[in-house]
């Protein structure tokens, strides 16, 4: 399963790329021209249909949608803390095991019945009937019981200390909260939901799949209420048609990363006739090297590839200054991860000093570098449908010839990549973080697991791979936070000096509105779109 949850922000991009050419809805029906939306609504233009709403599952469920019906005991906020939710505090005890949960009183879900601790208690015993398919998160591994202390407080019980237990619940799924209503027989809702009947500012009024899924304004909701009273999510699953319909004013606006193609996204931005807005970086795309056999077991061979390559020049060229360039694993923002760590920069005459000093060398009248009879020759997997990894991974080629290393790619399926990378069968495949709010913690516990990010096989030619496996324990379940600071620490810069992972940018949520839009902000999550904020002049 924790392969699973890895992909799971990947299968967006895919299931794009794979829809594209088919035409949109509104294309099929034949409305065409200018059709600007209702004022009191806020029109968006999403590729797939929203799914069942079921917020203690996966795909296909939308997690921008579930964000929108159901809320968490804790929010993280863009500055890396965490505030109350539907929590209004919290006591931790002194072991760190035990958190005990003071919930609101003011809250009801949409359909007018009550959030109280039974309702709480309901849905974390329906989330961990089947463990299983949450392992991913780490808390799940921890978690012995959840229990009502009074109407409005309950107590979650660890089996040992587990620092990112607050993040974790405050992540889109699977720890939110379903009206009793909602429920199906047995409380089952690893299958399937009755009703999508939660606390949060919105409510699944109108509904057809596949075709569009309109929210209303909860009148219930216990917080500031949203601006405009409904959001229309369009579903158009071809990327041109989309930058076509909010050309057309069919759509108030396009948010996200990979809605629409960024050559769509640049002409749209260079015509002045909209705004634009770009988030503070959420993940990081990265290249992660194979160190358990072939060249790439060797440092000098790693590092030789980072100074090979003109990053500045590939990621503006590429990414029309929608990413930013990334010289380490996460950015400075991401908490423990701002620590002084060198950044390997562009120098190609560095990177054949090293690769020369490792008996890489280039004999006469030859193209590829060889050792012991060998040629230097790697393989990269990209995802195929990506509109990004291919053009890098070309741009890339052409660069690592320049200092006689062949590059030989292949696109796939990124389950297919990850399984090769984990079967010691690739030596380069493209990778990314996570993202906030599970950032760097999610990223560390999946280092050290076997079978999950592909991180844990990668490392194994270190030397040092089992003592990083005994600092990330240390760092998720130890109390003392200066040593986790320093864990972290430790930890991030061997990666950095092992040259495990070569940074390339930072991705961002990019959004484009109508000018008659107000201004808003984008969020720091990846997923959590702010419909509350939005207004129309």
């Amino acid at each position: 399963m924790r392969l699973t949850k890895y992909v799971l922000p990947f299968i967006l991009v895919l299931t794009f790329s794979v829809l594209a050419g088919c035409t949109s809805t509104d294309q099929e029906k034949g409305e065409t021209g200018t059709q600007q939306t209702n004022e009191k609504m806020i029109t968006i233009g999403w590729p797939l249909d929203v799914g069942p709403l079921n917020p203690h599952t996966y795909l296909p469920n939308q997690m921008t949608a579930q964000a929108m019906v159901y809320e968490s005991l804790v929010e993280y906020n863009d500055d890396g803390t965490v505030s109350p939710k539907l929590a209004e505090s919290w006591d931790i005890s002194e072991d760190k095991t035990t958190y005990t949960f003071h919930l609101r009183k003011d809250v009801k879900y949409s359909d007018g019945t009550a959030f109280n601790a039974d309702n709480v208690i309901r849905n974390f015993n329906a989330v961990l009937a089947d463990r299983e398919m949450h392992s991913w998160m780490g808390m799940v591994n921890h978690m012995k019981e959840v229990v009502k202390v009074d109407d409005f407080t309950i107590r979650l019980q660890l089996d040992e200390p587990y620092y990112p237990v607050l993040n974790e619940l405050a992540f889109v799924r699977p720890f939110r909260f379903l009206g009793d209503n909602g429920f199906p027989a047995g409380d089952a809702t690893q299958d399937s939901i009755k009703a999508p009947i939660g606390t949060g500012p919105w409510v699944l009024t109108e509904y057809k799949k596949d075709e569009y899924a309109l929210f209303s304004r909860n009148e219930n909701y216990w917080g500031e209420k949203p601006l405009v009273e409904q959001i229309k999510v369009k579903i158009i699953p071809d990327s041109e048609s989309i930058s076509l319909a909010f050309e057309n004013e069919e759509l108030d606006l396009i948010y996200g990363r990979g809605i629409i193609s960024l050559d769509n996204y640049t002409y749209l931005k260079d015509s002045s006739k909209y705004k634009t807005a770009t988030s503070e970086p959420l993940s990081t795309k990265a290249l992660l090297f194979n160190t358990q056999s072939g060249p790439l077991a060797e440092l000098k061979v790693r590092q030789a590839i980072q100074y090979a390559i003109n990053k500045e020049q590939m990621v503006d060229s590429i990414t029309h200054g929608t990413e930013q360039v990334a010289n380490t694993l996460f950015w400075d923002a991401i908490p423990y991860a701002n620590i002084e760590l060198a950044p390997i920069l562009y120098n190609p005459e560095k990177a054949q000093q090293l690769l020369d000093e490792a008996g890489w060398t280039l004999q006469k009248g030859e193209k590829i570098r060889s050792k012991n009879g060998q040629p230097l020759s790697l393989d990269l997997i990209y995802i195929a449908t990506d509109a990004i990894q291919k053009p890098m991974a070309e741009l890339m080629q052409g660069e690592l010839a320049k200092i006689g290393v062949q590059l030989n790619l292949e696109g796939a399926d990124v389950m297919v990549g990850l399984q090769k990378l984990m079967d010691d069968q690739v030596d380069i495949n493209f990778w990314r973080t996570n993202g906030p709010p599970t950032d760097p913690h999610s990223f560390a516990n999946e280092s050290a697991t076997p079978n999950a990010s592909g991180v844990y096989e990668a490392k194994l030619g270190l030397s040092n791979a089992t003592d990083i496996d005994t600092k990330i324990h240390q760092l998720l379940v130890g109390t003392d936070e200066e040593e986790r600071v320093q864990l972290y620490t430790d930890i991030l810069s061997i990666f950095h000096d092992q040259a495990l992972f070569y940074p390339i940018s930072y991705e961002t949520n990019n959004v484009i509105y109508q000018p008659y839009m107000k201004d808003f902000a984008p969020r720091a999550s990846e997923y959590d779109i702010p419909y509350a904020q939005m207004d129309k002049e």
